[in-house]
């Protein structure tokens, strides 16, 4: 197959994916017919460990930027951060109206505020709203998954209807009875659809995907089987599972204490808009912890993942300043390991087995302590059933989910050739209903750190691994330009590479170098330049390190001229 880059082509469907493709997170998905583009979600992933100082890793928007004139709309399906994670700073540099229900718009509102982003306009919608763009008109059908106002999108194109499901499970039994709106997906079905861009990610589980409502009556037996304080972390924006923990504390007469910034936030906005219902003046501060027996609290926190700053990391590692966990104390793991957390959770729970906590983890049928939001095999394959796609894309997830929902496809009825497993950046063509991929436009990873917005490349990243691996060594020499003379120096500094104290022999011989440097161009005339000092010492000294420590630290000479 060639591919090249291209635009896509004027008066047909073109349908690709800037992020969530051959990976979990990052999520946004575009489709365009003639000069019409509408975007779905805005998804962020957080960094491998390879990725060193890199706080958060968003879609490439090259393309949507060279063509912000036929941006109609983006489209927010739910509130996790693998679809909204990137927002602020997509809109910081492509300001476009968004679209998304109530609590979805109320987390958004959160972040826009956060970075100072007040020109955005915010449209609310629902199941019910219908959205006319051009060459482009949308209407919405209801899902369930682990956050409330969960939608899936319908784009009637002038070359046939295209579906995007969103995240999503068949959940008979919801918590916050919002049912799936199964009679509208097969009155959509019935209609007709060209093409199915349906998730993944839980494609190689069998069955169908437990009821959220289980897991309530696990943590309420949980709750009344524990004697101490209980500490529960779960995912801050999984709403449901929060009024589940809502209702176990006030069953069983307890106060909650919220620690982690994202879990006050997802509480105050979910309470605001009537998604949390708790209780009046059950919330109390961390502060007032002492004023009640330990039998009485719950803490709801965060740091199911393990991450080193969330709140219970700090708890399992005794350095929290408000309250700690005592010997004798619940702590459940309402939530399960992204792939790649499991080390950083496993360290989580040592940590907390050291403390003598009573520890509750897993979503086997022993705990319960945790259900997917995602939908099973026979869930995916009645979303199939129910849509009847002619042309289907399996979406969110890394290839092997991709794969295994292409062989559920084709399973149900879709024709093999007519199921398009697709990278980021790859462009599907439908023209006079037949679909063709050949070409790709530009997609990647924008690296976000602090306030840079891809100002962190593969040369920064090279140089901070360089730096950790083998630290750095400065030679600081101050010079009299003027009089081509030493003032003072080579004076050696150095940071992560060699103890100084136990190596100052070594750090001498690496001063009588740069100072053989500067005799040699001082002698060979005036016309030597400052880069040549510079490249020089590097050299010399980086051949004498590399023989006597096989390391090799980065080398930074600096010139000083008074």
């Amino acid at each position: 197959m060639n591919i090249t880059n291209s635009n896509p082509i004027k008066k047909g469907l073109s349908v690709f994916a800037l992020g969530g493709l051959f990976e979990i997170g990052k999520n946004m998905y575009v489709i365009q017919y003639d000069e019409d583009i509408v975007i779905i979600d805005c998804g962020s992933k957080f960094p491998d460990e390879s990725l060193l100082g890199v706080d958060l890793i968003i879609p490439d928007i090259s393309y949507l930027i060279e063509h912000k004139y036929a941006i109609r709309a983006m489209i927010i399906t739910h509130g996790h951060e693998d679809h909204i994670g990137a927002i602020p700073y997509i809109l910081k540099q492509l300001n476009m109206p968004v679209y998304g229900s109530r609590l979805t718009l109320g987390l958004i509102k959160g972040k826009l505020k956060e970075h100072h982003l007040n020109q955005t306009v915010l449209h609310e919608i629902n199941a019910e709203s219908i959205l006319e763009f051009a060459s482009l008109n949308l209407s919405f059908f209801r899902t369930n998954h682990s956050i409330p106002d969960c939608l899936g999108v319908v784009i009637d194109t002038p070359e046939g209807r295209v579906v995007h499901t969103g995240d999503f499970k068949f959940d008979l039994s919801p918590v916050n009875q919002q049912f799936p709106d199964i009679h509208k997906m097969a009155s959509i079905g019935e209609s007709g659809v060209l093409l199915l861009l349906s998730e993944s990610t839980n494609a190689e589980r069998p069955g169908f995907t437990p009821s959220e409502s289980v897991v309530g009556e696990h943590i309420h037996e949980a709750f009344q089987r524990a004697e101490n304080k209980i500490f529960l972390t779960t995912f801050a924006s999984n709403v449901n599972r929060l009024q589940q923990v809502v209702n176990a504390s006030h069953k069983t007469d307890r106060k909650i204490i919220l620690l982690g910034r994202s879990m006050v936030n997802v509480v105050k906005v979910a309470m605001e808009l009537g998604y949390l219902n708790v209780p009046e003046d059950m919330i109390i501060d961390a502060k007032e912890a002492d004023n009640f027996p330990r039998e009485r609290i719950t803490v709801l926190c965060t740091g199911s993942q393990g991450e080193p700053l969330a709140a219970l990391s700090r708890l399992a590692s005794s350095t929290h300043p408000l309250i700690a966990i005592d010997e004798g104390d619940t702590v459940i793991f309402a939530s399960s390991p992204i792939p790649g957390n499991e080390k950083s959770v496993a360290s989580t729970l040592n940590h907390l087995y050291m403390l003598g906590a009573d520890i509750i983890h897993g979503s086997g049928s022993a705990t319960g302590m945790h259900v997917s939001g995602h939908a099973n095999q026979e869930e995916l394959k009645l979303m199939l059933t129910l849509m009847k796609p002619h042309y289907f894309i399996p979406i969110h997830g890394e290839y092997r989910m991709l794969h295994q929902h292409r062989i559920l496809a084709q399973s149900v009825g879709v024709e093999w050739d007519n199921i398009f497993i697709l990278r980021n950046g790859e462009v599907l063509d439908i023209v006079e209903k037949h679909a063709v991929q050949s070409r790709q436009v530009t997609a990647g990873n924008t690296l976000v750190d602090g306030f840079g917005i891809g100002d962190v490349g593969d040369i920064v990243l090279r140089d901070r691994k360089h730096l950790a691996e083998d630290g750095i060594l400065v030679v600081i020499i101050t010079l009299s330009r003027q009089e081509n003379a030493l003032l003072s120096g080579p004076e050696v500094i150095t940071r992560g590479f060699v103890f100084v104290k136990e190596s100052e022999e070594l750090l001498n011989v690496v001063s009588k170098l740069a100072m053989v440097v500067f005799e040699k161009l001082q002698k060979s005339g005036n016309d030597w330049k400052w880069s040549q000092l510079k490249n020089n010492i590097r050299n010399s000294i980086g051949k004498f390190l590399y023989t006597e420590t096989r390391r090799r630290p980065m080398i930074l000479p600096i010139i000083i001229e008074v």
